[in-house]
């Protein structure tokens, strides 16, 4: 029982203390990570995304009102986590929406999340 008060104590300090990353903080980890791919990367890049805009998932990403979706390709979502500081991809059934099931917490940078995602493509 102890225990289980100190972790709600200590998730609830840790909420207190995160903040939702910004459009124009996403907008510059796109730009990093844009540098870093090869052409083909940054061309297959440029033809699924899209401006960044917040999708939802609860309950992870509610305090925060949702993720920052950056691309789409068919019923994939590349998406910002601001709570493990990383890029995500997941399936998803309803635009604007990722699902419960669909939460990781990667921590990856963005060009690594679409050279798998071309590997996928490519390989199926």
């Amino acid at each position: 029982m102890r225990s289980g008060r100190a972790s709600t104590t200590r998730v609830t300090a840790i909420e207190m203390e995160w903040k939702p990353i910004s459009e124009a903080q996403v907008l510059d980890l796109i730009n990093e990570s844009r540098k870093c791919m090869n052409p083909l990367e940054r061309r297959f890049w440029d033809a699924i995304s899209f401006h960044p805009e917040k999708w939802q998932q609860h309950p992870y990403g509610a305090s925060g009102s949702g993720f920052w979706a950056v691309a789409v390709i068919g019923r994939t979502v590349v998406w910002y986590n601001d709570i493990e500081h990383g890029f995500n991809r997941s399936q998803y059934l309803k635009f604007g929406q990722i699902p419960q099931d669909g939460y990781w917490c990667n921590q990856d940078d963005l060009e690594v999340q679409i050279k798998q995602l071309m590997d996928f493509v490519a390989t199926g």
